[in-house]
């Protein structure tokens, strides 16, 4: 018969929270690129076309970098003041972007030329974007209470919006609907407009009590168009548009000012940066923090890519931090490069040859190859030769799991082989059958074959207790750890008593 090698036996443990499928897409967004800017990042903005594109807003210039190689491709620094909110436009060829000094401009990303430029507001511009639906219209917000709609190609407001009475410093154009614009202000109301009828349709926010209303930092309207998120302060505020504007979520998941807010491409899952150093990642269905992501400052904006491959912050020491994922397989199919079965190499691409197998005929009678043997274990050959004594001490070395060390244990004593294993020891060979029973002497997994070996032991070198100091302070410490889980096992089983007490007389019907 054919000798079977030790079985191990593994004990799972309870996957803990931190390992949760959505907690490990999470931490696939790893190995951040920092990028030291010389002033505060306030702005990130991803194009919407392909290879997405994203530009950087910090003092007076708008950056524009690449997502595969991380670096600055152009660099736009035509301002007089602080420049604010660099936008890309959907296709990629424009980019906007505001300033201190109320001016609002917009590029050609490629030669950088200034196309047009639009100098209605009297105050810093905070908001510069392009509707989606129509990249001719530009939404703008400024500190002058105003919120202007503009048309590009003949540089005049289409639309003027006054209602708010303090600084807008957040705004948005609707992706579902291109004449409705969201706006926050510094009022602590949510604002929702429509430039067809030129006037306000909807106010969030306007019976919060003075004393809780906080200035709005950002809003964020989902692609279905019905409901929208604000910030303010540290609460999140989820709002519901076709009932009329009401707040159907309010939460405080962070310690300061919520300063940006992003979300996937999906729609499903929702960013929010604070200035506690955090990001959150909420779950659109119920709203709960499914998982939390520490950066090493304050954070004024954040942006994730269209493609949902990279994250990135702007910090308020002017740090950027970019996080890339990298596409799993069934990613990678959809855009058609697993079909394609290269290996790249250098520059080129090589084409992977798959190995086939020669097909015989078919009156070939085959001989089946004899299969490959399983190397055995070093305990498991010493233990084939019945050298009981040395397949214990080989696993009783540091690198052996004690999975391992316990179940050869169990074998001897199936074969009636430890005692023998463990005869005629000095102090060197039994100190570390010693070391092992005291460090395992608590674990549940081995109490049993412990407290077994640790009898076997005692009733083989009772005589000699005494000669070797070492192995009398080994024992000392063996009873010691013995009594203390005694103790610890008796205040369980006090606090069991007193838990069944306390639910039987809860689940008593005549309980008052």
């Amino acid at each position: 018969m054919e000798y079977q090698p030790v079985p191990v036996q593994r004990h799972h443990r309870p996957s803990s929270s931190k390992h949760s499928p959505e907690s490990r897409y999470w931490r696939q967004f790893k190995h951040p690129v920092f990028v030291k800017e010389y002033a505060p990042i306030t702005s990130i903005h991803f194009s919407s076309a392909k290879p997405h594109r994203y530009a950087v807003t910090a003092a007076t210039r708008v950056q524009i970098y690449a997502p595969r190689t991380q670096k600055v491709t152009k660099t736009i620094s035509r301002f007089k003041d602080v420049a604010r909110s660099g936008s890309i436009r959907p296709d990629g060829k424009l980019v906007v972007a505001g300033d201190d000094s109320g001016l609002i401009q917009i590029f050609d990303i490629n030669s950088r030329a200034i196309l047009r430029t639009l100098d209605a507001h009297k105050q810093p511009v905070h908001v510069t974007k392009f509707s989606l639906l129509e990249p001719t219209r530009i939404l703008s917000c400024s500190d002058d209470t105003t919120v202007r709609f503009w048309d590009v190609t003949s540089q005049t407001s289409i639309s003027t919006f006054t209602d708010h009475t303090d600084y807008v410093r957040a705004g948005q154009v609707s992706s579902s609907t291109p004449h409705i614009v969201l706006t926050g202000s510094y009022d602590g109301t949510v604002r929702l407009f429509d430039a067809r009828s030129g006037g306000c349709e909807m106010v969030m926010g306007e019976n919060i009590s003075s004393s809780s209303k906080l200035p709005v930092e950002q809003v964020l309207m989902f692609s279905s168009g019905t409901v929208v998120v604000s910030a303010a302060g540290p609460i999140l505020r989820v709002w519901d548009l076709v009932s009329g504007g009401r707040c159907i979520k309010a939460m405080s998941n962070h310690q300061k000012t919520i300063t940006s807010l992003a979300v996937t491409s999906s729609g499903n899952r929702l960013l929010t940066g604070s200035l506690d150093h955090m990001v959150k990642v909420y779950d659109v269905e119920n709203y709960k923090v499914v998982h939390t992501m520490r950066y090493p400052a304050p954070l004024l904006c954040l942006a994730i890519s269209p493609d949902d491959t990279h994250i990135v912050g702007g910090m308020s020491d002017g740090t950027l931090s970019i996080r890339r994922r990298q596409k799993k397989g069934k990613e990678m199919e959809i855009l058609g490069l697993d079909s394609l079965n290269l290996i790249h190499v250098g520059e080129g691409a090589v084409s992977k040859q798959r190995s086939t197998k020669a097909v015989g005929d078919a009156d070939e009678i085959r001989v089946s190859e004899s299969r490959r043997q399983k190397r055995l274990k070093p305990y498991d050959r010493l233990l084939k030769s019945f050298k009981y004594s040395a397949a214990l001490d080989s696993v009783l070395r540091k690198n052996v799991p004690p999975t391992a060390t316990f179940a050869l244990i169990k074998e001897l004593i199936h074969r009636d082989g430890l005692k023998v294993a463990l005869s005629g020891r000095d102090d060197v060979l039994l100190e570390p059958i010693l070391r092992l029973l005291i460090k395992h002497v608590s674990d549940p997994r081995f109490g049993t074959t412990v407290a077994y070996v640790a009898g076997l032991v005692i009733d083989m070198y009772r005589p000699v207790i005494g000669q070797a100091p070492l192995i009398d302070a080994l024992f000392l410490r063996l009873k010691k750890k013995l009594a203390m889980e005694i103790r610890f096992q008796k205040e369980l089983l006090k606090a069991r008593g007193t838990l069944s007490m306390v639910l039987t007389s809860a689940l008593s019907p005549d309980a008052v």
